[in-house]
């Protein structure tokens, strides 16, 4: 009997890249409740709740904008995208490629996975800076654009490379991973909190609130960074993931499921990521005395298990994030294998976190990473509900053979220019953009839409 070789495995794996996921592939909701949970309990963590003390939020700010953002972003998974992912039961990129038409849509793929790369590199960072303190690795500071080590590269490429490996494997071994490994960081952020509140003068309940005012979350800003309000941490907490609900780009992960209801399964990793998780890594920054370096703070407050944690916690964002990268960039010719894409995907991904900034302005990034794909999953959401009422036709370019439907070309290009206009001139931090962006790209394809199929 002729040997299997690795490749003929990896070509074995089956993702459904071009086809409707079968019933005997299906998943239970607690498959997409350990997911979302490692997903959300990750490296990210580490360095948004320092990046919010940064940014001057006073303690009640942050508390209440926390509850609410984290809200509305769970309904944003379970009543916009999980419904159509388990309805349609295909990729993004696939259901787009109907959409839009296949040239449109190869802009549309570069752009995306581009992004998930960026996203997974800030992680793969992250890692990085636990994995690089028994070698004394000089780390980057919050200013830092460029890699300032050789050893801090090296470090990088070592971390991207077993990050790449487990996305290659699909989507089975990324949700087991993360199954594994979410219970555990979880408990480890709790206590690192909990290790270092007697340093900053909590020594029982009632000193809590006091301290989160005047030595944590004190409403002053660090020199040369903007002041946060409620509405920040508010729709923050909700459109930093905006790509992922909104954007549709979870319908590849829900897909997978039995039943829509699992979009409510991110409520679980959302709660415990971004508001205990950034509620701890606030109070470590704080304890750290400013200092935001996820490792270095992880470590001095829980020791190595702190340093194991961050690494893990990269390692479990970065993994569906470049499975995500694979599946965008293997749609721009379904005959590439996903896992050689994914290979490709990982390497370039790793390059890319060798350089600091992607941590340090994560801010920034995620809400304009949010915002260049959120017009598209509008399309998505507008032909789904309303087409039928307004006697449009679904999926115009594959029932026309076109390449490119023009109308979803304007709304998507169009409202990336007016939001990014509005950015620049008025100076509107870009996630408070994410939701205007989604009514005009709305407007626009349905205007256009009618138009187009009049004619």
């Amino acid at each position: 009997m002729k040997e299997t070789t690795i490749s003929e495995k990896l070509d074995a794996i089956d993702e459904y890249e071009r086809e409707t996921v079968p019933a005997h592939k299906l998943k239970s909701t607690r498959s997409f409740v350990g997911m979302f949970a490692g997903e959300h309990t990750a490296g990210t963590e580490f360095v948004i709740g320092p990046l919010f003390l940064t940014h001057g939020v006073t303690a009640l700010d942050l508390f209440l904008g926390l509850i609410v953002g984290n809200l509305m972003a769970v309904m944003s998974w379970a009543l916009v995208c999980a419904p159509i992912a388990v309805r349609l039961r295909v990729t993004l990129y696939y259901q787009l490629e109907k959409i839009c038409g296949k040239s449109l849509v190869k802009y549309y793929n570069v752009v995306n996975g581009v992004m998930f790369c960026f996203l997974a590199g800030s992680m793969i960072a992250v890692s990085a800076t636990a994995v690089g303190i028994p070698f004394d690795i000089q780390m980057p500071a919050l200013n830092d654009w460029l890699p300032n080590s050789l050893g801090w590269i090296m470090t990088v490429m070592a971390v991207g490379a077993v990050v790449t490996l487990v996305s290659i494997l699909g989507y089975e071994e990324i949700s087991r991973f993360a199954n594994l490994a979410a219970p555990w960081m979880s408990l480890v952020f709790v206590a690192a909190a909990f290790a270092v509140m007697p340093s900053l003068g909590i020594h029982r309940l009632s000193d809590f609130w006091e301290v989160a005012q005047t030595k944590i979350w004190t409403g002053v800003p660090f020199e040369g960074q903007s002041k946060f309000t409620f509405w920040h941490i508010a729709f923050f907490a909700w459109l930093c993931n905006m790509a992922m609900h909104l954007g549709m780009a979870d319908m590849s992960v829900f897909r997978y499921a039995k039943h829509w209801k699992a979009g409510f399964a991110p409520i679980g990793g959302i709660f415990i990521g971004h508001f205990v998780a950034w509620i701890a890594s606030g109070i470590l920054c704080a304890a750290a005395q400013g200092n935001i370096t996820p490792g270095i703070i992880a470590f001095n407050s829980a020791g190595i298990a702190g340093a194991v944690c961050v690494i893990i916690a990269g390692w479990t964002t970065a993994n569906p994030t470049i499975y995500r990268a694979g599946l965008a960039f293997q749609a721009l010719n379904p005959q590439w294998k996903r896992w050689k894409v994914t290979l490709i995907t990982g390497g370039v991904t790793t390059i890319a976190a060798c350089f600091p900034a992607l941590v340090m302005k994560l801010l920034d990034f995620v809400a304009l990473y949010g915002l260049l794909l959120v017009p598209m999953g509008t399309v998505i959401f507008v032909e789904f509900y309303f087409f039928d009422k307004l006697n449009l036709k679904k999926n115009f370019a594959e029932l026309t053979q076109k390449n490119v439907n023009w109308a979803a070309g304007v709304a998507w290009i169009a409202t990336l220019v007016l939001c990014l206009g509005i950015n620049l001139t008025l100076n509107i931090e870009i996630f408070f953009l994410g939701l205007p962006a989604w009514f005009v790209a709305a407007s626009l394809y349905v205007m256009c839409s009618k138009i187009m199929q009049k004619a």
